[in-house]
């Protein structure tokens, strides 16, 4: 009896977490019909309200948006908006802060992320999966000695939330593995493992040119 009903849990919580995701996605994206001024909402033009007709509206404001700021109109409407937002104090630290890891993560030419690694942590002898996010910058490199990397080392499953470390480039191992597949195996906790790749040496020239890249 325990057998049958773990199998059935192991049917039903993937396909439940699922339709709950896509239904708090759905049910906030429709918040977004509020925008429209009340005659125009799908109870007054229907006489009920549809689910998912805001998110139709929250993607064409998103193109919308994409569309004018990527001509030369656009880009000034841009700059005087996010020059206004600089001139508040608050705002401006929130504002600057969050543009710039959004910039990072989404832009086309970020480099977020830019490679799978392997390090030790919390303790020698214990390793988990991490990504390297670049090198340490500013006033930081001035007392640091040797090659360092910054890494992320993001926790399970939620890997939105993790630790910053910066770690001499030695000690860690670049994996012949990418991103989405690193990450499909920090959010399942090891249990969707990558198929096997190629051997990546721990150390030399190979994974000093790999970090590198």
């Amino acid at each position: 009896m325990k057998k049958y009903f773990i199998t059935g849990l192991l049917v039903w919580v993937p396909l439940g977490i699922t339709l709950w995701v896509l239904d708090l996605l759905v049910t906030t994206m429709d918040q977004s019909l509020l925008l429209l001024p009340e005659r125009y909402q799908t109870e007054n033009l229907f006489g009920v309200h549809i689910p998912g007709m805001g998110v139709l509206l929250s993607l064409l404001i998103l193109f919308a948006t994409g569309l004018i700021t990527a001509n030369f109109i656009g880009q000034r409407l841009l700059q005087f908006w996010e020059s206004l937002l600089g001139r508040i104090p608050v705002v401006k630290s929130i504002y600057n802060s969050v543009k710039q890891v959004s910039d990072t993560l989404f832009s086309s030419n970020g480099h977020a992320f830019r490679q799978a690694l392997l390090v030790q942590y919390p303790r020698e002898g214990s390793w988990t999966i991490a990504f390297m996010t670049g090198r340490p910058g500013g006033d930081v490199v001035n007392h640091l000695q040797g090659e360092y990397v910054s890494v992320y080392v993001p926790t399970t499953p939620n890997p939105t939330s993790g630790f910053f470390l910066m770690m001499p480039q030695k000690d860690v191992i670049v994996l012949d593995m990418s991103v989405d597949e690193a990450l499909k195996y920090i959010i399942s906790m090891g249990v969707v493992a990558p198929a096997t790749g190629r051997a990546v040496p721990k150390a030399g020239a190979a994974q000093k040119q790999a970090v590198n890249q």
